[in-house]
């Protein structure tokens, strides 16, 4: 199983320059990509940044919602964020030299969690974390 992070999940919806890259990737991935709930709040600010910084119109904005909402009914399995994941991301924020900001420390968590031992993110950040987790990351160049 992949876990997919709300960076990678972005350009499966909006034009930007990784989005041929990852739509490649997905329609290749043979195992099951998995998030956790908290992807569709991330993924649905996302939208409401690039719409009020102008580089998306709001009918793009809608139209990539609209196609978001069908992935995750039918293309995504979403796991529940637990209490312990906010505990374990907690403790990981506490370090400050993993870098980590709070989104991307309970997507950590979460995937932990749920036993995947993979990660789909375009966030350095998030992969220097994973690694340091022993977990692997799908490379996107």
């Amino acid at each position: 199983m992949v876990y997919l992070d709300t960076s990678a999940a972005v350009p499966l919806f909006v034009a930007e320059p990784s989005s041929d890259l990852i739509d490649r990737w997905f329609n290749a991935c043979d195992v099951p990509v998995v998030s956790s709930d908290w992807i569709v709040t991330e993924f649905a600010s996302a939208l409401s940044i690039k719409e009020r910084s102008g580089t998306l119109t709001a009918k793009d904005a809608k139209t990539a919602w609209r196609s978001f909402e069908t992935f995750c009914q039918s293309g995504l399995r979403l796991a529940p964020v637990s209490r312990r994941a906010f505990e374990d991301a907690a403790k990981m924020v506490r370090e400050p030299a993993h870098g980590l900001r709070s989104s991307d420390a309970l997507h950590l968590a979460v995937a932990q969690e749920i036993g995947a031992r993979t990660i789909a993110t375009l966030d350095v950040t998030m992969v220097s974390n994973a690694k340091r987790l022993k977990m692997k990351t799908v490379e996107f160049s």
